[in-house]
């Protein structure tokens, strides 16, 4: 049996977007989203699909959780020994994408991400729950193991060597994103969406246009 996907369509137009709508950062732009989206109760709305290129050209993508916007840029964490880790390490440049069908909106994002400083994954591995800490500590992520059980027996033993505080691992951290080019989207009729592009210039404002769709 074959899938007829040719037919699955749909028509857009909850909302309208234009460059004179949008504020003049970007940033703040993309905040005022992500507040409405968060208002409307989108599914997962810090949810964004990273990008990255490895060593050998080879791009990947997942998807992973928005934990802060600050003085312009985003952030997220991740084991730094991680597949995206390692390819942040040899080309930190990504490309970030937001989708809130709810509300007929993408955001995507491109920009260098670094490590934050030690003390800000401190205090946000600081607030995370018990067992998200051990978490951090048992999972070698993205390396092959044997069976489910091999990771269940890494948290016991991990829970057991700390059994209140559980410090940082070395390997586990974030990154914040500065972004160099925004680009919003909004799902319009007869697939004529609008679209706005910003891209950062030498001086640090932003230039703001519309894109054809």
């Amino acid at each position: 049996m074959s899938l007829n996907l040719a037919d699955i369509r749909l028509e857009y137009s909850k909302k309208e977007l234009s460059p004179d709508d949008c504020l003049p950062d970007a940033v703040a732009q993309f905040e005022v989203w992500l507040n409405e989206a968060i208002a409307a109760q989108v599914a997962e709305p810090t949810a964004m699909n990273i990008a990255s290129v490895d060593p050998d050209g080879r791009p990947s993508s997942r998807i992973v959780l928005l934990k802060g916007v600050e003085d312009g840029q985003l952030l997220f964490y991740t084991n730094y020994h991680s597949r995206k880790g390692q390819a942040l390490e040899a080309n930190p440049y990504v490309a970030l994408n937001f989708f809130w069908p709810e509300l007929e909106r993408q955001v995507r994002v491109e920009g260098k991400a670094v490590p934050v400083a030690p003390e800000v994954s401190d205090a946000y591995f600081a607030s995370r729950p018990y067992t998200s800490r051990l978490g951090a500590w048992a999972s070698e992520q993205s390396r092959e193991i044997s069976s489910k059980a091999v990771l269940v027996t890494r948290a016991a033993m991990f829970g057991a060597r700390h059994p209140i505080h559980v410090p940082r691992p070395p390997h586990w951290g974030g990154y914040e994103v500065a972004p160099d080019r925004v680009e919003f989207w909004q799902g319009r009729p007869s697939r004529l969406h609008d679209r706005v592009a910003y891209v950062l210039q030498p001086d640090g404002s932003w230039r703001r246009a519309r894109l054809a769709p």
